[in-house]
Parts: C-alpha cells; sequence; structure tokens
C-alpha cells in the first residue's frame, strides 16, 4: 500500500465495493501497466498529455492504466459471458499539468454492467447504486446524454466526412465550434488551405517531400480538401437547432419537452429522446425523484471521451473546487472496438473515495 494513500481512503474503498458486491458484481482486477496503442488508437495523441508513459524493450510502449474501464472491457470481450457485473479497486495515473494540488495517483472504485436485456433499467441501475452510495454525502447529481448530441450530428445534411470530422471533436467544444462554423461557411478556411484549393496544379508546386506523408496520401488529401470545398455550407437553421439543444440545462422532465421541441425540426434525435424517456421511467421505479433531477444536453462532453449515451456525475458545491466524487455512462461504442466489430451494451461507472472524504471534511 503506498504511503502517500491514507488507511481510510482504503477503508472507504473497501467499503464501496463491499456494496457494489452486493449489488452481483464479480470482484475483477487491471494490469497497473497498460499498452499505449490501444489507448493511442482509441484517443489519439492526446491522451499523452494526461498519461505517464515508459517503454518496454519486449512489449513496446506502455502507459500506467488513467482508468480501468478499457481493460475490463477488454478482458469482458475476449473472455466474458452476458449478463456480467463487475467490481474492481486501484489506483489509476493521471498527469496533472494544469492542477499542481491534484494528484497523479488516486484510487477508484468501479462498477460496470454488460447486459443488453433492458439498456435504460441498466443505466437506472447503476445512477440508482451510486446515488445510494452517495445517500449521506453533501453532493447532487447531474445527468445528461451524449447519445442525443451524436445523433444530431448525424443527422445533420452534410457530408459524411463532415459528420465524421464533427464526431471525433465532440470532446473539444471549441474545435467542434470551430469547425461547424467552417462547415457552415462563418469564417474562412485557413489560408495555406485556401492556396491548395485554388492551385489546380498543387502538387506540382510542392517542395520536395520530407515528412511522413507521401506525395500519394498529400495528393489524396488535397483531392478530398477539393470535394470539401464543393460541399454547400450546413445551414445556419441546422447550426441554431445544435446550439438550441446544446443550450438544454433543465430539470428531467422540463428537459425533455425542450427537447422533443427541436427533435421536431431536427427528427434524428427522436430515438434518443426516447431512450431518455425509457431512463427516466426506470429510475423512476428505482426511488430517483426524476421530477427534481438536473439534465444537462451538454454535460460530459470534456471529460468522458469514451461514453456514447447516458452520462452522469456527483458534484460537491462549485465553492470547494472539488471534482465530481463520482461519475459514469453508457459506452456501448466502445465494446464495439474492443471488441473487433462486435459490441454488447454496457454501462458503468466510478467513485473516488479521497474526494468523498475532501467534501465531508469540508462540510
Amino acid at each position: 500500500m503506498s504511503a502517500d494513500i491514507s488507511q481510510d481512503i482504503w477503508d472507504r474503498a473497501r467499503r464501496y465495493q463491499s456494496v457494489l458486491v452486493g449489488h452481483g458484481a464479480s470482484i475483477t482486477d487491471a494490469d497497473v501497466l497498460q499498452p499505449a496503442d490501444t489507448l493511442l488508437d482509441l484517443y489519439g495523441e492526446d491522451i499523452r498529455a494526461r498519461t505517464f508513459t515508459t517503454q518496454d524493450p519486449l512489449r513496446g510502449e506502455q502507459m500506467l492504466r488513467p482508468d480501468f474501464t478499457v481493460p475490463i472491457v477488454q478482458q469482458h470481450m475476449e473472455f466474458g459471458a452476458e449478463p456480467a457485473r463487475y467490481t474492481y479497486l486501484g489506483k489509476v495515473f493521471r498527469k496533472q499539468e494544469a492542477h499542481e494540488t491534484r494528484p497523479t495517483e488516486f484510487v477508484q472504485v468501479g462498477f460496470e454492467v454488460f447486459d443488453g436485456k433492458d439498456v435504460a433499467a441498466a443505466d437506472a441501475e447503476v445512477f440508482a447504486t451510486f446515488a445510494d452510495i452517495l445517500a449521506d454525502v453533501p453532493v447532487a447529481p447531474m445527468t445528461g446524454d451524449i447519445g442525443i448530441l451524436r445523433a444530431a450530428v448525424i443527422g445533420l445534411k452534410t457530408s459524411e466526412r463532415r459528420r465524421a470530422a464533427l464526431m471525433r471533436h465532440l470532446w473539444r467544444p471549441r474545435r467542434f465550434r470551430a469547425l461547424l462554423d467552417r462547415f457552415g461557411s462563418v469564417t474562412p478556411i485557413p489560408a495555406a488551405r485556401a492556396a491548395l484549393l485554388s492551385n489546380a496544379n498543387a502538387m506540382a508546386n510542392l517542395p520536395v517531400v520530407l515528412g511522413l506523408r507521401s506525395e500519394s496520401e498529400i495528393a489524396l488529401r488535397i483531392e478530398a480538401l477539393q470535394d470539401d470545398a464543393a460541399i454547400g455550407p450546413i445551414s445556419s437553421f441546422e447550426r441554431d437547432l445544435l446550439a438550441s439543444l446544446l443550450k438544454v440545462r433543465e430539470t428531467a422532465p422540463n428537459a425533455l419537452a425542450l427537447l422533443r421541441d427541436i427533435a421536431v425540426d431536427l427528427p434524428s434525435i427522436s430515438a434518443a429522446i426516447d431512450g431518455l424517456n425509457m431512463r427516466l421511467d426506470a429510475m423512476a421505479k428505482r426511488g430517483i425523484d426524476v421530477d427534481a433531477l438536473p439534465f444537462e444536453a451538454a454535460y460530459g462532453r470534456t471529460s468522458m471521451e469514451y461514453y456514447d449515451g447516458f452520462v452522469f456525475g456527483f458534484s460537491s458545491n462549485a465553492s470547494l473546487n472539488i471534482p465530481p466524487v463520482a461519475t459514469g455512462g453508457r459506452y456501448d461504442a466502445l465494446t464495439v472496438i474492443l471488441g473487433g466489430g462486435t459490441g454488447v451494451p454496457a454501462v458503468g461507472g466510478v467513485i473516488r473515495p479521497d474526494l468523498v472524504a475532501l467534501v465531508e471534511a469540508a462540510q
């Protein structure tokens, strides 16, 4: 046991895990060192800014696990059978370039549910389980649904290439906004790109290729840019619908009504809204006061990269400046990627006992 994590934190973690075991979860674990290529394939080079890496002569580049979900999903997709419920407990490791006071290693306790019989019921089960664990802690919930935003992007009347670019940057709001403005002709394309597009013989005027891309790759890129330039802009009407969607922040029933209004003009989100409605019904059956439950359409966009549906968190008063003590959500698409094209419905979450202790101490 590391000296920098107190006995109280480990004791709390074990108590939380015992609750999860009581909910039918099997105890599992994951190696501290994880292959870097898996995480890089999922998140790109951005992941290096948040993880500690090392080089192994035989295994190649390795990363100290930034969380448990990815390796647990890999294990389940290779060896598991549905339905399955898992719990784990251990340290994860994150670089903290912007927050010097935050720890670079801390304890997580997790709960993962692989069960496709009733997706709404599984979402409600995970949320209600964490709500019960935190019932006596002064924190408040927030919920959202990345699936609604994904459905909105899929429904845009534009090219598949543009939809894919926007989807890749859902987790980077500023980049997403910049792309949407460019695809809507609100902002001009960069000067260097414009120069390439305006020159029919661009390849002939390029210097000798010295970089990592071949001439054929550069030619394909120029062709893709030219094809994109020929596509009409995303309409201001659709951009306004997206803006209205992202501004939805209400109690769950009121948010549902606002989203249904938006769906009249953006029907691609209708199925995801129906899913939200079923989830709220399932939560109500588990004793959650859904009439007072907050919902924010943009919630989770900056911190929950592999979630693609329901998302949630439990946070203390903002004045305390303490990160959410528990977060979670649905990650069906991740199981498809890690399952080699075959996926299963999956939802889970984690709780940080160190943050719970900070919130309680601040009372």
